[in-house]
């Protein structure tokens, strides 16, 4: 049965280490500053905690760093809660990229006892989000942290907006990236959605917290475009 305790533990571990071996190869991953850091993960939790989050989802798995969090939310929160991971990249390299995930995030998922929580897709998230969408899912707070283009992360966020409740919460890291702030910038000039919360740690990691708007917005007249 998992527990927040066992969860909390082993990401305190992986932390503390800074890396983890990797069981495909036997070779040894540094997490960070790929993972997202320990005050990022913290606030993380403490969203899906104050959201009372049952359903949530994340575009970009990578080592797991995020999941624990999450998951360590969800558990807090009750039992029932489900997480849906998305990364076309969990058993392969980026291309031109230091990292090699070979399966990483899912070992660490098995070791802190949540894997059974996890739902994966190893597919990109603009083929995987529509399916979830045409299924009828919804999702009460998404993470969104995978592909960092300007497209990416636009299709990402418009898909995470249809998928969740109204009024709900969508973390997204990396906005000291170009591309992912432009396309946060036309949801809050275009659709109504509103900043919640923003932090930093150093110029590595940035985030913000959206909160999503009336799904009305998206019967807006066809020429109302803001400027962003």
């Amino acid at each position: 049965m998992p527990t927040p305790e066992r969860v909390r533990e082993v990401r305190e571990r992986l932390f503390a280490n800074g890396a983890v071996v990797a069981r495909a190869d036997g070779g040894r991953r540094e997490l960070f500053p790929v993972s997202i850091g320990i005050a990022e993960g913290l606030a993380l939790l403490e969203w899906v905690r104050k959201e009372h989050a049952q359903k949530t989802f994340e575009t970009g798995l990578g080592f797991g760093i995020s999941t624990l969090f999450v998951c360590e939310g969800l558990l807090a929160n009750g039992p029932g809660g489900r997480h849906v991971a998305v990364d076309p990249y969990q058993f392969s390299g980026l291309p031109n990229h230091r990292t090699t995930y070979v399966g990483v995030g899912l070992q660490i998922l098995e070791e802190a006892g949540v894997r059974d929580l996890v739902e994966f897709h190893a597919e990109e998230s603009q083929i995987v989000l529509p399916r979830l969408l045409a299924e009828g899912r919804r999702f009460d707070l998404a993470f969104l942290d995978g592909n960092h283009r300007f497209e990416g992360v636009f299709l990402d966020l418009i898909y995470a907006g249809r998928l969740l409740k109204q009024g709900a919460i969508i973390f997204v890291d990396d906005t000291q990236l170009p591309g992912v702030r432009r396309a946060v910038s036309f949801c809050l000039a275009n659709l109504g959605w509103v900043t919640e919360d923003e932090g930093g740690e150093g110029d590595i990691h940035e985030w913000i917290v959206l909160r999503t708007g009336s799904s009305e917005v998206l019967l807006r007249p066809i020429d109302d475009l803001a400027d962003f």
